[in-house]
């Protein structure tokens, strides 16, 4: 014998009570930059930015090796860009503040992306990390302070002579050889000590934007390591010629 059983009120609808608002059927996307994911990709865009000003600023550099007039030529170019069409120093100071805005961002991104991790885990692993995890941790930490304050003592001796032997009124390349003249040994020492930091951040900093844009697979890995190593090491050694050349008295 079968029993067929009616459904009543049990499984009809429920009303909302009057007054309630209505359940929220999803959350709120949050905005990209607001996001882990958007923070690194900020960093590796801003990074690259910046590293193509490192790129064309080394070779600007190493025009002091074709002689003073040369590099004089190469630093009044970089003020008269676009002239007559735009007036003196403009394209010039776009890039600048392009740079500034860059930097900042970077910079931004960073420490969002460190406070983020730090509130994510406010207990400390009991295990060790490994020495490369840490040694990239304190190269990316303490090395973007070191870069900071030496771009601060950079611009205030190379671009705006304020400590510089020659002062603002001298030409560029003036500038550069009483900069890194041998009675200023300590200044060739700590521009040796900055480049050589800022060359351990790129080769960190460029294999995380590897990383971040999802190319870092298995089969380009020792490629996009060997990449990171060999940009960061020609941008060192470009940078340090000129001031070593200058102090040794290759270039005078």
């Amino acid at each position: 014998m079968t029993a067929t059983i009616e459904r009543g009120a049990a499984t009809a609808p429920v009303n909302a009570p009057k007054g309630a608002s209505p359940a929220p059927t999803s959350k709120k996307p949050s905005r990209f930059l607001s996001s882990s994911n958007g923070k690194k990709v900020v960093m590796a865009v801003t990074g690259a930015v910046m590293v193509s000003f490192l790129v064309l600023h080394m070779l600007g550099n190493l025009k002091i090796f074709l002689g003073k007039d040369s590099f004089n030529e190469y630093a009044d170019a970089l003020r008269t860009l676009l002239e007559p069409i735009a007036p003196y120093r403009t394209v010039l100071t776009i890039l600048e503040i392009g740079l500034v805005v860059s930097v900042v961002l970077h910079m931004w991104a960073a420490i969002s992306l460190s406070r983020k991790a730090a509130k994510a885990r406010p207990v400390k692993y009991v295990a060790k990390k490994s020495q490369a995890n840490g040694y990239a941790t304190h190269i990316m930490r303490f090395g973007g302070l070191t870069i900071l304050l030496f771009v601060i003592w950079h611009l205030l001796d190379l671009t705006f002579g304020v400590v510089n032997p020659k002062g603002f009124d001298s030409a560029p390349a003036d500038r550069m050889v009483a900069g890194f003249d041998p009675s200023r040994w300590w200044v060739t020492l700590i521009y040796l000590v900055a480049v050589v930091m800022v060359g351990l951040h790129l080769r960190h900093g460029i294999w995380s934007a590897f990383q971040t844009l999802g190319w870092a697979n298995r089969n380009r890995y020792r490629g996009l390591r060997l990449t990171a190593a060999l940009v960061s090491a020609v941008l060192v050694v470009g940078f340090l010629a000129p001031p070593l050349a200058i102090t040794f008295g290759v270039v005078k």
